[in-house]
């Protein structure tokens, strides 16, 4: 194994390894250039295999970019790029955990795809023992309150972008009303999860459970963001600690 500027590279090594290594190499050296032929005398193989794993991660969505001629070479977009994570056993374990718990949540998909990021970029062996610990694991499945995906995407945009939006809800009598909600949140309960929102047709804040909203769509109207933290006195319900990130 040869040492070169604090960083050992074994010759020979799998190309995932290869590949990881890689876009460290390029976080490291950010905002620099490296040339081709520069990154395969580090990594002992030829510039055409260089070539091609930096094309493979380009077309992954690592965000490499190229620049052609004398001068030029490869470099990373370290702004646009999530540092080396360095999860131990336990927080992966824990995330992992979570989002069992939380299957239902709206949005379920993301988070197994955000888990599914994170343990890709984690070391073999912190990787290995999360493994390890989590099928040790078990959730009891709690109630499950889905919203479709089209419904949970509608719902993010209106919060992000502060919108109304014009629901279709199905009460428990199975009638269903049409109106306009100003969004605040979402509530995560025992009984599963709801869009809490001012009501325009009651006037007065409101919860709607997501299993139950049967159609959302986007209005133009832009609204001032409603305070979720402001709304939660007027609902039926205990809730603790908001989320962290």
């Amino acid at each position: 194994m040869q040492v070169r500027q604090g960083r050992s590279y074994a010759p020979g090594v799998n190309r995932t390894d290869r590949l990881y290594a890689l876009v460290e190499e390029l976080r490291a050296r950010a905002p620099r250039l490296m040339r081709a032929t520069e990154l395969a005398e580090r990594f002992e193989v030829t510039t055409r295999t260089i070539e091609r794993d930096l094309l493979a991660l380009q077309e992954a969505g690592v965000p490499i970019w190229a620049q052609p001629g004398p001068g030029g070479g490869y470099a990373l977009n370290a702004d646009t790029s999530l540092p080396p994570l360095n999860l131990t056993p336990g927080e992966a374990a824990a995330i992992a955990t979570a989002l069992a718990v939380t299957r239902a949540m709206p949005f379920a998909a993301a988070g197994r795809s955000a888990l599914k990021k994170l343990t890709g970029v984690m070391a073999s062996a912190p990787r290995s023992g999360a493994s390890k610990l989590v099928s040790h694991i078990r959730v009891a499945p709690g109630p499950r309150v889905d919203a479709p995906q089209l419904i949970a995407d509608v719902l993010q945009h209106a919060l992000l972008e502060s919108v109304a939006v014009e629901l279709t809800y199905r009460d428990g009598d199975s009638r269903e009303t049409v109106r306009i909600v100003e969004p605040a949140g979402l509530l995560g309960t025992r009984r599963g999860w709801y869009l809490a929102a001012w009501c325009r047709l009651r006037e007065a804040p409101r919860a709607f459970r997501l299993d139950r909203i049967v159609g959302a769509s986007l209005t133009e109207e832009a609204i001032n963001p409603r305070s979720l933290d402001a709304m939660l006195p007027d609902l039926p319900f205990e809730v603790a600690e908001p989320a962290l990130i």
